[in-house]
């Protein structure tokens, strides 16, 4: 009992100071507001897709649709779809006779040493730069994402005055299946707790993080770090890009999105842990020391304090005061994806789902099947693992 008063203390202070001293992560703060600039810099959309067909003619047709005043257009990197991608982001610009303002662009073989993402990017900017060689920044940006009418001049007017090079929405992700509602709120939570956005916009701080469902880049910006070249290997792109940026001088901003939304859909619980199995051990760089860092503060910081809470004794009191910190920093979460915050206390719960499917990742990465995504699998173990030498 005395271990599990000290475990339960510490997890009460942590919470403490997660709460007051780690950039106010769990606040949800409004996307700021901006005065329109003298000059609309010219914008080039660049999606990279690979059977996402469900999703890109609405992607598209949100794009070409924006209430921009300055030149825009959108390149498709169609990255060997089989389910007619390109032909039906073709059809998105024909019914709205903008066919001029649309490339659409087939990748090569994907190529040793490249993550797939990456290799798409990396295709998209060059067609990008050759056929829209005035072009000031790029919206990078997905094939599943339903853009607000008015995203791109608000985001645009933000970077221009506050002179930024990276400009980052974490778009409003689906909450309809009881999986998605279930998960997606602690998803979010989890990403703004590793990096509290108001720290990523901080220049004094050397935290970087994207979402890349959304990223407006300065042009100038991206060749200074030298293009997707120096990101070919990452999985966890938004974020690498963040840091390369960051680390050459650039000035970020992250925030969350009101109105520009995911289009993709969970509906098992399976495919949410999928989702995390993809890329948790990647964002631990593969370190079995981490993942058991990691372990052992879920375990303290999120799962102890409701069963000491409900055991009783001299742990009791700092373990329920951990278990309403915690509550507390998760309500904004569940307000700002419309759910009651009486589910605040079911935090615990969750974060058990995410910690079975970081454990699974780790798994799935020794096994050579790390980084699995639309049928590709690019994080693979090391080969001196692989081959029996370690």
């Amino acid at each position: 009992m005395t271990i599990a008063l000290v475990l339960m203390e510490v997890a009460a202070a942590a919470w403490i100071w997660l709460l007051l001293g780690r950039g106010m992560f769990w606040m949800v703060d409004p996307l700021p507001a901006a005065d329109d600039p003298p000059l609309w810099p010219e914008v080039v959309a660049i999606l990279p897709a690979r059977d996402e067909a469900a999703s890109i003619g609405e992607t598209v047709r949100s794009l070409l649709t924006q209430d921009y005043a300055g030149l825009l257009s959108v390149v498709v990197t169609d990255d060997q779809s089989r389910d007619g991608t390109a032909g039906i982001a073709y059809e998105a610009a024909l019914d709205l006779e903008a066919t001029d303002r649309l490339t659409i662009v087939t990748a090569p073989d994907l190529p040793a040493g490249w993550s797939g993402k990456m290799w798409a990017q990396h295709q998209g900017v060059a067609e990008a730069a050759r056929r829209h060689p005035e072009a000031v920044l790029y919206l990078l940006t997905d094939a599943d994402i339903a853009h607000a009418p008015d995203q791109l001049r608000r985001m645009v007017a933000r970077l221009e005055r506050d002179r930024l090079d990276l400009a980052s929405l974490m778009v409003r992700l689906s909450t309809a299946t009881l999986a998605e509602k279930a998960v997606v709120p602690a998803f979010v939570f989890f990403f703004r707790l590793l990096y509290p956005f108001r720290w990523v916009g901080d220049p004094r701080r050397s935290t970087a993080g994207a979402a890349g469902g959304y990223m407006l880049l300065r042009r100038a910006m991206l060749e200074r770090i030298g293009g997707f070249v120096a990101l070919r290997d990452r999985l966890i792109d938004d974020c690498a890009l963040a840091r390369a940026v960051k680390r050459a001088g650039g000035r970020l901003s992250l925030d969350l999105s009101d109105r520009t939304r995911s289009l993709r859909r969970y509906d098992r619980a399976g495919e949410l842990w999928m989702m995390i199995a993809r890329s948790a051990y990647t964002q631990l760089d593969h370190s079995p020391l981490l993942l058991a860092a990691t372990t052992l503060a879920m375990a303290i910081g999120f799962l102890l304090p409701p069963v000491f809470t409900l055991i009783g004794g001299p742990a009791a009191w700092p373990a329920a005061l951990a278990w309403l910190l915690q509550s507390i920093a998760y309500a904004p979460m569940l307000r700002y994806h419309r759910l009651p915050i009486v589910l605040a206390p079911l935090l615990p719960l969750v974060a058990l789902f995410y910690l079975g499917a970081t454990l699974d990742s780790a798994r799935r990465h020794w096994q050579g099947r790390g980084g699995q995504w639309k049928g590709r699998v690019q994080a693979h173990k090391p080969a001196d693992a692989r081959e029996g030498k370690g």
